[in-house]
């Protein structure tokens, strides 16, 4: 009875998308790329794609107000210039030369934390940057002002009092896994 029931619902799932995609067939008004997302410009084109104007906060390291984290575990966002930090590669990352957790300390800033040294499919530790979280600007991002270009009235919700600055991820990242 209830493989019954999930062949019903995919059959009728399918039946909806099929009946959504053709809804507009015949139609002689097609949704042009340039009406699709923020670029503007034909998706073919990259010369002409034009970013918004954005003020970079950041001076040298150690010199800035740091920004809250967007929601709980978010990556913090960097809160200097990158100015002579880029490119990171496997082989060359300035960022360890002050965030590893054998240097951050001694300095006074904040260290890698804990789950940039672990395997997160495995949950095993290691001394060493974990090698598939070597590149630190694929999750973090310099802090700029800048405007939302879409309207967001999205509140974060952390469940402790410094979550916002913070990360507690190895803590909770099996949180309800069985």
């Amino acid at each position: 009875m209830k493989k019954g029931l999930q062949n019903i619902l995919l059959s009728a799932t399918a039946a909806l998308v099929l009946a959504a995609c053709n809804f507009g067939f015949g139609q002689s008004s097609a949704v042009e790329d340039t009406q699709i997302g923020l670029r503007n410009v034909s998706l073919e084109d990259e010369l002409n794609v034009k970013n918004p104007a954005i003020a970079w906060k950041g001076d040298s390291p150690g010199s800035n107000e740091l920004f809250e984290r967007s929601y709980e575990n978010a990556p913090p966002l960097i809160p200097h210039s990158l100015d002579g930090l880029l490119p990171i590669t496997i082989e060359s990352n300035a960022c360890l030369s002050c965030h590893d957790v054998g240097v951050a300390k001694d300095m006074g800033i904040i260290p890698a934390p804990q789950s940039h040294y672990m395997y997160l499919s495995t949950g095993k530790k290691t001394k060493e940057l974990n090698k598939e979280r070597f590149n630190c600007v694929q999750c973090h991002v310099p802090q700029a002002d800048a405007e939302p270009l879409i309207k967001n009235n999205f509140k974060a919700d952390f469940r402790s009092t410094d979550g916002n600055r913070t990360s507690n991820l190895v803590d909770v990242l099996n949180q309800g896994v069985k």
